[in-house]
């Protein structure tokens, strides 16, 4: 009985730790970009990470996104996502999370995410950046995606 305590505390311990860590990450992901930090935001991902944002078109591997992310980031500002909520899954050492953010021009938005531990570090495998249309308007906004589509 006692090992079986032990055992269920040192698990929720770990987890907890784990996301304390992946907070961090992500956080520090957001304020990078806020404050255009080009190296320490684009450390966070790993070599092979893929990035896709919110265009059709956003599909970039972790060189391509640096390159168009440079030219935002050379004034010291990036673009600035304020989190409003934040959810995680997974175990181990491959944990992935969605989280629902604030922009002052896109309004809100998801980013979803794939995050892997490799040498006691977390890192961003995969991240994704998509807009969030109300249910009232969708149909209205499918229909200027497919007219812009078509010029």
């Amino acid at each position: 009985m006692k090992k079986t305590i032990l055992l269920t505390l040192l698990m929720f311990l770990q987890t907890a730790w784990a996301e304390e860590k992946l907070d961090a990450l992500i956080d520090g992901l957001h304020e990078d970009a806020h404050k255009g930090n080009f190296k320490s935001y684009f450390n966070r991902y790993t070599p092979n990470a893929v990035f896709l944002g919110t265009d059709k078109t956003e599909r970039w591997t972790i060189e391509e996104f640096k390159e168009y992310a440079e030219p935002a980031f050379a004034d010291g500002h990036g673009w600035t996502y304020k989190v409003v909520e934040r959810n995680w899954g997974g175990e181990g050492n491959i944990r992935w999370f969605d989280e629902i953010l604030f922009n002052e021009k896109l309004g809100h938005c998801r980013g979803t995410g794939v995050t892997k531990l490799i040498n006691d570090e977390w890192k961003i495998v995969h991240y994704a950046l998509t807009m969030l249309v109300p249910n009232s308007i969708a149909a209205d906004v499918g229909l200027k995606t497919i007219e812009a589509d078509n010029i």
